[in-house]
C-alpha cells in the first residue's frame, strides 16, 4: 500500500503481495549469500514477518525474498521500503545496492538504469539479535524478522524531487515555509509551480537551487487548522521541471510554555497509551484494518495521544493518525542502554542515522508532535552526555518546530538524571504500586500517589520544574480472565484499581501535561529464561490483550478519560 508522499508524474509499482522466498538457515551471514544458487521454494507476504508464519515461527536466521517489476529500459528508478527487521541487503539484478542496519526505519534505494525491462529485486533479511547495533537481547519486546512495511518501485527523471518539508508558521492564516529537496542531476535553477488541494497552479518562475534545495514561503488558500477535534488535511503539489510530488500536511503548531504544551497556541493535556506495533499473527507488520481498529479502541477510551514505543512508526499508521486526529510521540529505537555501548562510535552513528531518518520520513505528519530517543537510557551518567547532546542537536537540526524529549527512569539514581536541560518536555517512566519498593505488601496501591508527587519535587531539585511533565510509562500487569478475591498482582481487578488511582491523579492535577499508560495491548517479548518475569512470554500490561480483547481496566480508563458513552 503506497503511503504519502505521492508522485503523480511517475510510473509507480506497488510491490506489496506474495513474494518468492528462500530460507537460508540460522548460520548464514548476509555477506556470504550467493544469489545464483538460491532455491525459492517458499512464498511469503510483504509486508510480513517470516517468523510469525507457521513454517518459520520463532526462527532466527536469514531469509531471502524475491519479486520482479517492469521498468522502462534506460530509466533510473528508486525502491522505497517502509521498514525492515532486523538487517537487510538489497540486490537488483544480482547487484548489491544497499545495506540496512536500522530496524523499523524507512529507506530508499536508488537503482541505475538498465537496458532490460523486467528487473529482479532480492532482499536478504537477517533477524538474529546482536547482528545490529540498535537491537539488544535485553529489549523487552520481540525482535521479528521480515519486510515489515510496504515496498514500492518508481521510475525517476534525471533530476527529481525527493521530498518537500512543510512547516506551519501561522495555522489560522495558512502560512507555511516549504523546503523542496532535489536529487539526481540537479540544475542551478528550475521552474517551480505549486498547487494546494487540487486548485489552480501558481508559477513561481525559475528558482535558484542552493545545495540541492529551494525555499518558498507560501499561503494556503482557504486554510483550515488541523486539530484532534477537526483533523483537516491539505495537499500541496509541487512541480519542478519534469517531476511532481504531492505532500499531505496539516496546519498546526506545537510548542511548550513553561509547564504546558500548546497546540495551535491552546493548552492540551495528552491522555493516552504507549503502543507497540504488535500482534501474534502479524508482528509489527500490522494490516491497515488492525491499525484502524486500534485507533477506534483508543478513541473509545477518550484518548488523544499515542507514544510510539520504542521505534520509528509505520508511515501508513501515521497517515491514519493524521486522518483520525491523534497526537503522536515518535521515538528512535532504544531501550535500557546503560553499559559499554555509550563509548562505541558505531552506537552513536547508528542512533544519529536513525534519528535523522525518522524526522525526515515523518516531518509532514501533523499527528507527530514530539520526537524522542533512547527509552530508559543511562541519562544519570556523565559519560552518556555526548550521545544525548549529539542526538538532541541532530534532531533539532532536522526540525526545530517540535519539542524534543526522552523517557527517563533515572530520577532516583545517584544525583538523578543529568541531561534534563536538553529536553523541552520531561518524560518519566515509573511503576509505583507494581514494582513496589519493599516488595512485601499485598495491593500496594498506597505508594502510587506519593511516588508521583515525589517526581514533581525531584524535577524542582534537578532544575526542570518549569518544564511540562509527562508520565510516559506507568501501569500494572493483568492476565485476561484472571480475577480473584485477593485482587492482587496479575488480576484484572488489581490493574483496574491501579489505573483508577493513576488516571484520577493525572486528569485532576494540572502539573501533569499528560500520560501515556503502559500499555495499550499485550505484546510478545523475549522467549528465553528472561520471560520468567513475563508470564506467557508477553508483556501483559495492556488494557486489552494481544488480540484486542478488553480487560476490566479498559472500562476504568474510559470512565476516567471521559471516553465515548
Amino acid at each position: 500500500m503506497i503511503f504519502w508522499p505521492r508522485f503523480p508524474h511517475r510510473k509507480t509499482h506497488d510491490l506489496d503481495g506474495l513474494w518468492d522466498a528462500a530460507w537460508l538457515g540460522d548460520d548464514v551471514d548476509l555477506g556470504a549469500v550467493d544469489l545464483s544458487v538460491l532455491n525459492y521454494a517458499e512464498k511469503l507476504p510483504v509486508p510480513g514477518c517470516f517468523d510469525t508464519d507457521p513454517a518459520f515461527v520463532g526462527r532466527r536466521g536469514t531469509m531471502a525474498y524475491r519479486t520482479r517489476a517492469r521498468i522502462a529500459p534506460g530509466t533510473a528508478s528508486r525502491v522505497r521500503f517502509g521498514g525492515i527487521g532486523l538487517r537487510a541487503r538489497v540486490y537488483v539484478d544480482g547487484q548489491e545496492l544497499h545495506t540496512s542496519d536500522l530496524p523499523y526505519s524507512g529507506f530508499t534505494v536508488d537503482v541505475p538504469a538498465a537496458e532490460i525491462e523486467e528487473r529482479e529485486l532480492v532482499v536478504v533479511i537477517d533477524n538474529r539479535i546482536g547482528r545490529v547495533v540498535l537491537f539488544e537481547p535485553w529489549y523487552d519486546f520481540y525482535a521479528y524478522g521480515g519486510i515489515y512495511r510496504s515496498v514500492s518501485w518508481t521510475a525517476i527523471p534525471a533530476a527529481w524531487i525527493d521530498r518537500v518539508q512543510i512547516a506551519t508558521t501561522d495555522a489560522k492564516a495558512g502560512k507555511v515555509e516549504t523546503r523542496i529537496l532535489l536529487g539526481g542531476d540537479v540544475p542551478d535553477s528550475v521552474t517551480v509551480t505549486t498547487c494546494f488541494d487540487g486548485g489552480d497552479a501558481v508559477s513561481h518562475g525559475s528558482r535558484a537551487v542552493s545545495d540541492g534545495e529551494i525555499l518558498l514561503s507560501l499561503d494556503v488558500p482557504d486554510p483550515c487548522p488541523w486539530s484532534p477535534a477537526d483533523p483537516h488535511l491539505h495537499v500541496l503539489t509541487v512541480t519542478c521541471g519534469d517531476d511532481s510530488i504531492q505532500e499531505r500536511f496539516g496546519l498546526r503548531t506545537v510548542r511548550t510554555d513553561r509547564q504546558r504544551i500548546l497546540l495551535n497556541d491552546e493548552p492540551v493535556k495528552l491522555l493516552g497509551f504507549c503502543r507497540h506495533e504488535a500482534h501474534p499473527q502479524f508482528g509489527p507488520a500490522l494490516p491497515l484494518g488492525q491499525m484502524v481498529q486500534d485507533l477506534q479502541l483508543l478513541r473509545d477510551m477518550g484518548c488523544n495521544f499515542i507514544r510510539g514505543s520504542h521505534y520509528p512508526q509505520s508511515q501508513l499508521f501515521l497517515d491514519v493518525c493524521d486522518e483520525m486526529g491523534f497526537l503522536v510521540w515518535e521515538e528512535a529505537l532504544g531501550w535500557g542502554h546503560s553499559g559499554a555501548q555509550w563509548g562505541r562510535p558505531e552506537f552513536l552513528d547508528a542512533n544519529l542515522r536513525q534519528a535523522r531518518a525518522m524526522v525526515r520520513n515523518s516531518y509532514n505528519h501533523p499527528s507527530v508532535i514530539m520526537w524522542g530517543i533512547l527509552n530508559e537510557g543511562g541519562s544519570h551518567l556523565d559519560e552518556t552526555r555526548p550521545v544525548y547532546e549529539g542526538l538532541a542537536k541532530a534532531i533539532r537540526g532536522e526540525d526545530a518546530s517540535r519539542p524534543f524529549t526522552y523517557a527517563t527512569n533515572r530520577l532516583f539514581e545517584g544525583a538523578g538524571d543529568k541531561h534534563l536541560d536538553l529536553v523541552d518536555i520531561v518524560a518519566v517512566n515509573t511503576y509505583p504500586g507494581w514494582y513496589e519498593r519493599g516488595g512485601k505488601s499485598t495491593r500496594p496501591l498506597g505508594e502510587i500517589l506519593p511516588f508521583l508527587r515525589e517526581h514533581v519535587a525531584d524535577l524542582e531539585k534537578l532544575g526542570a520544574g518549569d518544564k511540562p511533565l509527562i508520565i510516559s510509562e506507568i501501569g500494572a500487569g493483568a492476565i485476561r480472565g484472571w480475577r480473584d478475591a485477593h485482587r492482587a498482582h496479575w488480576t484484572e481487578d488489581y490493574q483496574a484499581d491501579f489505573l483508577r488511582t493513576v488516571c484520577g491523579e493525572i486528569v485532576e492535577n494540572e502539573r501533569y501535561a499528560g500520560i501515556s499508560i503502559w500499555q495499550f495491548c499485550d505484546a510478545r517479548t523475549f522467549d528465553t529464561s528472561q520471560a520468567l518475569g513475563r508470564p506467557r512470554a508477553f508483556n501483559n500490561k495492556g488494557v486489552v490483550d494481544e488480540y484486542r480483547r478488553p480487560k476490566l481496566a479498559y472500562g476504568v480508563v474510559k470512565e476516567m478519560f471521559g471516553g465515548c458513552r
